[in-house]
């Protein structure tokens, strides 16, 4: 059941062939949230206005999620003293193996728990991949969210133009942050 879901969700991004362009959520206020880390800290987006937050969507079976993995850990550091608090937020999948495969990864930032995929659902923008489920649309996906809770980048899977280095989103962030000076 999990390779068939996994190989289904896979054939939909590979048959996706450009990225979100438009990004018609860009400068709308992100859904609010509270979720778990895995040390079971609850942690709230509204709890985090007045940051730059990093959101990043993911599963454990994602190729994709794992190879942002360790350039998620680097933006966290990278970006910590520019006050930018990176999540992963884990979709609809067990504590016990979202700790098994993440520890691999040893981040120094919070992993969210959203068990029943509602807020990945509440991040899915109307019309794109209409045919997953809506907590399924943004596993892979990376956001900013300004200081006031506003969306400033989406990235959705591009398996044309994949990004696991994060440029885009660290050239944003960057644009962001000097805007500040």
């Amino acid at each position: 059941m999990k390779v068939f879901f996994s190989s289904l969700i896979l054939s939909a991004f590979i048959s996706l062939t450009h990225a979100q362009t438009d990004q018609p959520v860009l400068g709308f206020q992100a859904p609010a949230f509270e979720l778990k880390s895995l040390e079971g800290r609850a942690i709230s987006l509204v709890g985090l206005k007045g940051k730059y937050v990093v959101l990043h969507f993911a599963a454990t079976w994602c190729p994709f999620c794992n190879a942002e993995a360790p350039n998620l850990e680097q933006l966290s550091k990278d970006y910590r003293d520019k006050n930018v608090e990176v999540l992963l937020i884990d979709v609809k999948e067990e504590k016990t193996t979202v700790q098994n495969l993440l520890s691999k990864f040893n981040f120094s930032f919070p992993v969210l728990l959203d068990s029943e995929g509602s807020v990945s659902a509440k991040y899915a923008p109307e019309g794109i991949l209409p045919d997953l489920a809506r907590d399924e649309v943004p596993i892979a996906a990376n956001l900013i969210i300004d200081k006031e809770g506003k969306i400033r980048f989406y990235s959705l899977l591009n398996t044309a133009n994949f990004d696991a280095k994060l440029n885009a989103l660290k050239e944003k962030l960057n644009q962001l942050l000097a805007s500040e000076k």
